[in-house]
């Protein structure tokens, strides 16, 4: 039987899935107690975390055991990856499975900013306001192109819900050829980075934070954008300049913007958004639903299982 330590949330059906095998200890709120945390993956066989558990130095150190770590996500820069691999530690990701969830995020990001504050005005209306002229500048999803910054599993769902809204879209990815059948299968038009910044009416972000995409959305980026695009970051914070994203939304080149995840979480009281019109900001639960969070915990309860089995 083998020991499992669980310190983020995690659906109850597959944590009850685990424990039918193995001695699983489970509490969402670990987290936010590291020495405790530290303490009890002494002798554990595996770890599952979402984002907020930092595998690295000192943790990994303190768990001399453990032969897998199950990420309830896809992202991985809160994983030492490499010194997981150094200590024999496989490192398994919940790919495409939050992909729906990350996917619908976008396209109703896209919609509601579009239509520039439209669906904020129930107060308003039910206050007897009638603010119609104020409200009817908005604009229709339809015959607009949506520019994907990265194509892997979510940026394909992405396209797929844009096309069935009558969207456009267009692609880049570092680590796919320009001419690859993954374009072409999926209806989409594959074109340089420079491009699809420059061409796109929505552009959602669909890459890791690594350093080469640090800062990637910085004021230079933002300003080749088309004036009044609408930036969508539901990948990792540090990838956009806060800082330019709200100075882009006050000076109208950017007609609005989504963010699901920034540099600091959560984010600091003392920061640029005050003020900022069209601004949508959400606490990075792009990819969590109750339908995704049953889907990757599954996904991750099963892998982890058959990498103790091995």
């Amino acid at each position: 039987m083998a020991r499992i330590v669980i310190p983020e949330f995690m659906d109850e059906a597959a944590v009850a899935r685990l424990a039918r095998d193995h001695a699983v200890f489970y509490d969402a709120a670990l987290v936010d107690d590291p020495a405790e945390l530290r303490r009890l993956v002494a002798d554990v066989d595996a770890l599952i975390v979402r984002n907020r558990t930092l595998v690295r130095g000192d943790l990994i150190a303190a768990m001399p055991r453990c032969k897998v770590v199950g990420r309830l996500g896809v992202g991985l820069d809160n994983i030492d990856v490499e010194a997981c691999a150094a200590r024999g530690i496989a490192v398994i990701p919940a790919t495409g499975a939050n992909a729906q969830s990350v996917a619908e995020y976008v396209i109703a990001a896209a919609l509601l900013l579009l239509r520039r504050g439209a669906y904020a005005a129930s107060a308003d209306v039910a206050a007897g306001h009638w603010p119609r002229a104020a409200l009817s500048n908005g604009r229709e999803i339809g015959g607009r192109t949506l520019g994907l910054i990265g194509f892997g599993s979510i940026g394909r769902v992405t396209a797929r819900l844009a096309h069935g809204v009558g969207m456009r879209v267009i692609a880049c990815d570092a680590a796919l050829d320009g001419g690859d059948r993954i374009y072409r299968e999926a209806g989409v038009e594959s074109m340089a980075f420079d491009a699809v910044v420059a061409e796109a009416d929505v552009v959602s972000l669909h890459v890791p934070l690594v350093a080469s995409t640090r800062n990637l959305f910085d004021a230079a980026r933002i300003a080749a954008m088309k004036r009044g695009a609408i930036l969508i970051n539901s990948a990792r914070g540090g990838i956009v300049d806060e800082a330019a994203v709200a100075a882009a939304l006050k000076s109208g080149q950017l007609g609005g913007a989504a963010l699901d995840v920034f540099e600091v979480e959560p984010l600091a009281a003392a920061n640029p958004f005050a003020g900022c019109p069209n601004l949508l900001l959400t606490p990075h639960i792009a990819g969590v639903s109750i339908d995704s969070n049953a889907r990757v915990s599954a996904l991750i309860a099963d892998k982890v299982a058959e990498a103790l089995r091995a």
